[in-house]
């Protein structure tokens, strides 16, 4: 992102978070950022090297982003690259891709809301422009991957954007539009770009983006969005927020066509940006960790996502039958968390791993599991069963998990 100057419209936006509900279920896929997983998505693409649009590394960050929608269980069917060339200063033709991940809605299919950010850097790794933006989609998109939401989601990572919104031009006049003619009915576009933080600083507030610019037409909706971004931020991170213009990112195309727009931008700008001095080293992790956070609940509340506390598709409610192979109680446990396994195997194995899917306890035979030693949290419990105890198959194993709160 190229931003020359910050313009600080309102300040801060607490005062929104009246007109929207809190809502425990989106709280609890929020806390479900990772800081490990940050970390590691940000030191990761920092070593794919300076991702200049149609570089090698442009191609290996694009192909690395594509196994990480695959690991979180998303098909090749949803995972779809959008090609597009255009010439450089010198008329030399320059080729890459977009990546695009749908996420299908429950109630309204067709519509979407696009959650986006570049990955293409010039100079340096681009660690906070934009691969904190990068990582931020990519856990919320680990996050909500078996999560309903009424909306479809759009997770797009452009290329191109360093040299003039190459990809996002292309996406929305070719894909979006064509021509004149509106061929994506869109809700609105959640764009975060260098959102890295400088070390050091005190990096508590994140900038809200409106649209006060371009066509006037999508001015009030863009202001309306934005005010319910500040308040999910407030409702679901610790961060407080400030209000600013739309800039030179890639949700600019998408208001030239007359969308709705809304974007995060880091409030204490780091002027690391295009530098080799964008690397990890030099970004406050911790402070992408609480963007990812208010992302993933601004997110749900963009796409409507259920408010039920259905996490990856099981249930939390205290004391359910969470299905037929066995139930745990209390949920949230304080001390002792007990399962019941309704066809009393003789041998099985209780697994307990935090969030990053690290193991932290585990228990062989054991129905009542002593959670004093367990920092308040997210966790999830797994039981391993030989092949012929809890299911028919006689082939493998049979391995079922579930997830629960310590407090």
């Amino acid at each position: 992102m190229k931003k020359i100057a910050v313009f600080l419209f309102t300040s801060l936006a607490l005062q929104n978070i009246g007109a929207q509900n809190f809502i425990q279920a989106y709280k609890n896929r929020a806390d479900m950022v990772s800081q490990t997983n940050i970390t590691n998505n940000l030191t990761y693409f920092e070593s794919l090297g300076v991702k200049t649009t149609g570089s090698t590394a442009n191609t290996n960050a694009l192909n690395w982003l594509k196994n990480k929608y695959l690991s979180y269980g998303y098909t090749a069917s949803q995972i779809e690259e959008d090609p597009f060339t255009y010439l450089d200063f010198n008329g030399t033709p320059i080729s890459s891709k977009n990546l695009v991940i749908t996420k299908t809605g429950t109630v309204y299919p067709d519509k979407y809301v696009i959650i986006c950010g570049h990955f293409d850097t010039i100079t340096g790794p681009g660690v906070s422009d934009n691969g904190s933006g990068t990582s931020i989609l990519l856990e919320a998109a680990r996050i909500l991957q078996n999560v309903p939401t009424e909306y479809s989601i759009k997770f797009i990572h452009f290329s191109g954007e360093e040299q003039g919104l190459k990809g996002s031009y292309h996406y929305a006049d070719n894909i979006a539009y064509q021509g004149s003619t509106r061929k994506l009915d869109i809700k609105l576009v959640f764009n975060i770009d260098q959102v890295g933080g400088q070390l050091g600083n005190n990096n508590n507030t994140i900038i809200c983006e409106k649209d006060i610019s371009g066509m006037s037409g999508n001015n009030a909706a863009s202001a309306t969005i934005t005010q319910e971004l500040a308040a999910c931020t407030g409702l679901y991170s610790p961060l407080l927020t400030s209000t600013s213009n739309a800039y030179s990112s890639d949700y600019i195309p998408f208001e030239q066509k007359g969308e709705i727009i809304t974007g995060f931008y880091e409030y204490i700008r780091s002027e690391n940006e295009h530098t080799t001095d964008d690397t990890f080293a030099n970004i406050d992790p911790v402070y992408v960790f609480n963007v990812g956070k208010a992302a993933v609940g601004a997110l749900q509340h963009f796409a409507i996502a259920t408010t039920t506390n259905n996490i990856l598709g099981t249930q939390e409610t205290t004391g359910q039958k969470l299905s037929e192979d066995f139930t745990i109680y209390p949920n949230p446990a304080k001390n002792l968390l007990t399962l019941e396994l309704p066809q009393k195997p003789q041998q099985f194995t209780v697994e307990i791993s935090d969030m990053t899917g690290n193991i932290i306890l585990r228990a062989e035979n054991q129905n009542k599991i002593d959670t004093t030693p367990l920092n308040n949290g997210m966790y999830m419990i797994s039981v391993k069963t030989d092949k012929n105890h809890l299911t028919k198959k006689a082939d493998h194993p049979k391995i079922t998990h579930r997830y629960f709160l310590v407090r």
